[in-house]
């Protein structure tokens, strides 16, 4: 049995990314000290391994110049993976520990427990979110706090608590009381503040344009009807403030609510419309490379640089690699990649549930997604092969983790990400075009506007359509048992078609 053009598929970053992420859970739940405690010994033993191999490896290649035989001490198979995770692990286990003294400073961890009032400064880093009971919720990476009169400089993400919310990217000033955090949560400190924060600098620079572009989506929207009002800022920038709860609960049953959240999706999708264009003008690659970099960097400082927004920018330039590559064999080896080094900078994305539905989509993505293409293209040609594919892959690969997180099984899943699968790209694309051009050329905006606001009432239709059929949310095994049981019916089907893809 052949693996055919694609060749054998690189599983040589697997381990790696799993030991990554086992550390992250392990410094995420862990206390600081026991933070601290188990980097130092992972360190220990991942330089000794390293030695252990590379002296081998000396010894090997010393006696094989020696007698031509055999290098029977060469470091091989499942050693130099071993040694690569333990290594990995011990890096995430340091990047963790030095995580947790950088999360908690013992200003505000003494304010907390003391319950003292502080005043602190600092830029807004996550746009504002509606919470039960009124009032906003967003994260402020604090530079200075005030306690009892005398200023400290920190840098730290704080939650706020307060009655309003403030623009993403603004330095704000906030007045409140700390408390302490509980473990796995990236924000040590939350502050509770009975007034709304002062703004002590709007968004400045290309921040400043950010800043409108997510007033574009706002502004275009707001003449259109409610479910669009609430899908398209969604769609384009992550704005869910104006989502109805009722379409929210359709999307959420539909399988659709990955839609109304940044993901790689949106940069991958970003990217390949920059690409093409830059292929069309048959221009450089070094300058097509260029284009889509600085076009995700635009997008970035659009939708904001919250921990989800960088995982998701890092996984579409991820499908990007695989897409430039043309081989499925490069696309597990980029993604274990990936996560290594999302770990290694933020270890607290162990505990996100976001992170791991998106990783888990791209693993399907990037392993069954051609050999699918490969099977269907005969039956219905590739373009629409390539369309089934991408959502039918995504779904097999998150369905381990969206039945461990939400026990309901959703049968009509696939089927709604097939039917709305050609709205998403023209929602986000030109969404983004009227978001843009909302103040320089406010027609061309509505235009762009009114083919977005089509594609985002698609969406919502087949959500609420779906969502109303016969079994649209059926229970499924909670608890372990039943990830465990997704997990097989998951692994089942990646097994059979890869198997029934290289038999070819």
């Amino acid at each position: 049995m052949s693996t055919g053009a694609a060749g054998p598929v690189d599983l040589r970053m697997l381990p790696p990314a799993a030991a990554a992420w086992c550390a992250g859970a392990v410094v995420v739940h862990a206390p600081d000290a026991v933070a601290r405690t188990t980097a130092v010994p992972g360190v220990v033993l991942g330089v000794a391994v390293v030695a252990a191999l590379v002296g081998g490896g000396v010894r090997a290649s010393r006696a094989h110049a020696a007698d031509h035989g055999p290098a029977t001490g060469r470091p091989r198979g499942a050693l130099p993976a071993l040694a690569l995770a333990v290594v990995t692990a011990a890096v995430v286990l340091v990047a963790g520990a030095a995580g947790h003294q950088a999360r908690a400073p013992h200003v505000l961890l003494g304010a907390a427990q003391d319950r003292t009032t502080v005043e602190l400064t600092g830029r807004v880093s996550t746009a504002p979110r509606p919470v039960a009971g009124g009032g906003a919720r967003f994260t402020v990476t604090a530079s200075a706090v005030r306690v009892e009169g005398t200023w400290y400089r920190v840098r730290a993400p704080v939650d706020v608590l307060a009655p309003t919310g403030a623009v993403l990217d603004a330095v704000v000033r906030v007045r409140g009381v700390p408390a302490a955090g509980g473990a796995g949560v990236r924000t040590a400190v939350t502050l509770r503040s009975g007034r709304a924060p002062v703004v002590s600098a709007p968004p400045r620079g290309v921040r400043a344009w950010a800043a409108g572009v997510r007033d574009g989506a706002r502004a275009v929207a707001a003449p259109l009807p409610p479910d669009v009002r609430g899908l398209l800022p969604a769609v384009t920038v992550g704005d869910t403030g104006a989502v109805p709860a009722d379409l929210e609960v359709a999307m959420r049953a539909a399988g659709l609510a990955h839609v109304m959240a940044v993901s790689g999706a949106h940069f991958a999708i970003v990217g390949a419309m920059v690409l093409a264009g830059a292929a069309a003008a048959r221009a450089p690659r070094l300058v097509r490379l260029g284009l889509v970099a600085s076009a995700g960097a635009a997008l970035l400082l659009v939708v904001g640089p919250a921990p989800s927004v960088l995982r998701a920018a890092v996984m579409g330039a991820v499908g990007l690699v695989g897409l430039l590559a043309g081989r499925r064999a490069a696309g597990p080896a980029a993604l274990g990649t990936a996560v290594v080094a999302l770990l290694v900078a933020d270890p607290w994305l162990a505990a996100d549930v976001g992170f791991a539905l998106s990783v888990a989509a791209t693993a399907g993505l990037v392993v069954l997604g051609s050999p699918l293409v490969e099977r269907w293209a005969p039956r219905c040609g590739r373009p629409v092969a390539a369309l089934l594919a991408a959502p039918v892959a995504a779904q097999l690969g998150c369905l381990p983790v969206t039945l461990a997180v939400w026990p309901t099984f959703g049968p009509w899943a696939v089927l709604a990400n097939v039917v709305v699968a050609p709205a998403v790209a023209p929602a986000t694309v030109l969404g983004l075009l009227a978001a843009a051009l909302a103040r320089v050329w406010p027609w061309a905006a509505d235009v762009a506007g009114a083919g977005a606001g089509a594609a985002c009432w698609w969406i919502a239709a087949v959500a609420r359509w779906a969502a109303g059929l016969p079994g649209a949310a059926l229970p499924w095994w909670p608890g372990v048992g039943g990830a465990v049981c997704a997990l097989l019916v998951a692994a089942a089907a990646f097994a059979l078609t890869l198997w029934r893809a290289s038999a070819r």
